[in-house]
């Protein structure tokens, strides 16, 4: 009993119960956000699908990325970049890029979705980044709508529009129309932040919020366009702006025609009373 009183009272003991402390509350904080989405580390791959992925990366990617994908002074480092990352950027057709330097527009991919995922999959296997989500996790069943429309219109309407059809930022980039993107991809475009846009991680924007967004841009699509025309979906009062504008353009252009038709006639009038 002397003994463990002793030991008790060693020097050192208080620095090991502290350092014990600490290791503890690690592993209860990995264990707790394991699950995150930016950060989270990439899954075991299949061995094969590695290396399939390996050989399209060196012959499709690595004139950019490096050979190691250690980035270059035209390409950015992909480690860490995760899966998700490389399918929304080749399912989109924004990789590989027609012109370095310059904002990638989407456009069809000459890719097939297994290529996609063999590359993702040596992408993954160099560490670190959210993998691609599951079906489950970008599947609308059950998700509110309506706290997505709010959710939309906090987080993402001031670059896509309210409606999702894109729009102009600053320094001559645009936000991408969300009319083609998946749910995966736009759930992707959350978890990454490609281009300008920010990342939105699972502390930011939950699992399920992100499902409510999803639902809100998938449901807007199949609504009628409020007044006829689209005009980015902005509603009947914008459109009853444009065709007053323009019909007040044509009175305009109508009222100089005729001005210009009535002084060539003056004009013709009094040359002749001069002849006469």
């Amino acid at each position: 009993m002397s003994s463990i009183i002793a030991r008790r009272r060693h020097p050192a003991a208080g620095y090991a119960a502290i350092a014990g402390g600490l290791v503890v509350v690690g592993v209860l904080y990995g264990t707790l956000t394991g699950g995150g989405g930016a950060s989270a580390a990439a899954p075991a791959q299949n061995q094969t699908q590695t290396a399939q992925g390996h050989s399209l990366f060196i012959s499709s990617c690595a004139s950019c990325h490096g050979l190691d994908a250690q980035g270059t002074s035209v390409a950015p480092s992909l480690v860490g970049a995760g899966a998700a990352a490389v399918d929304f950027q080749m399912s989109t057709g924004r990789m590989p890029a027609r012109e370095l330097g310059a904002e990638n527009d989407r456009k069809p991919t000459t890719y097939t979705a297994q290529q996609i995922y063999d590359i993702a999959a040596y992408v993954a296997s160099l560490g670190g980044g959210p993998a691609i989500p599951a079906a489950t996790q970008v599947s609308t069943s059950g998700a509110n709508t309506a706290l997505g429309q709010e959710l939309f219109s906090t987080n993402c309407a001031q670059c896509h529009g309210f409606a999702g059809a894109g729009g102009a930022l600053t320094y001559g980039k645009t936000a991408p129309s969300l009319n083609a993107a998946t749910p995966t991809q736009i759930y992707e475009a959350m978890l990454t932040g490609p281009e300008a846009m920010p990342v939105f991680g699972d502390g930011t924007v939950t699992p399920a919020e992100k499902k409510d967004i999803i639902a809100y841009i998938t449901d807007t699509r199949q609504e009628a366009n409020p007044g006829g025309f689209s005009l980015g979906r902005t509603g009947t009062v914008t459109e009853g702006l444009v065709g007053w504008l323009g019909g007040l353009g044509f009175l305009v252009l109508i009222a100089m025609w005729l001005t210009a038709k009535r002084r060539d006639h003056v004009t013709v009038e009094a040359e002749s009373e001069q002849h006469s």
